[in-house]
């Protein structure tokens, strides 16, 4: 193998190992049956926080998501994963929707 494939094998595997690394922000539905799914009109969020691997708070819980947003009857559930620096600093976030 001559030494530009294997320094381009190296960037290839280095990029797929630290992808994501820096930041993440993404958002995924908690619910199997997204075509007859209806939201309602209410929205509740709750989220939970960590920072430098070491330290963690919050209730990303989904009866803290319900309450929040004064919710009696859940339809529909995401959750959101916000991440900086290898973790360094997070927020997982979820969102409830009903009436």
């Amino acid at each position: 193998m001559s030494h530009a494939v294997i320094k381009r094998s190296g960037i290839i595997l280095a990029t797929l190992f630290l992808s994501a690394c820096v930041y993440t922000n993404i958002s995924i539905p908690l619910d199997n049956d997204l075509n007859n799914t209806h939201l309602g009109n209410k929205i509740g969020k709750a989220s939970s926080y960590g920072i430098l691997w070491m330290v963690a708070w919050g209730d990303a819980g989904t009866r803290a998501a319900a309450e929040n947003g004064q919710i009696t009857t859940v339809n529909h559930a995401d959750r959101e994963f916000y991440s900086v620096f290898f973790g360094a600093y997070t927020k997982v976030t979820t969102i409830v929707y009903g009436e």
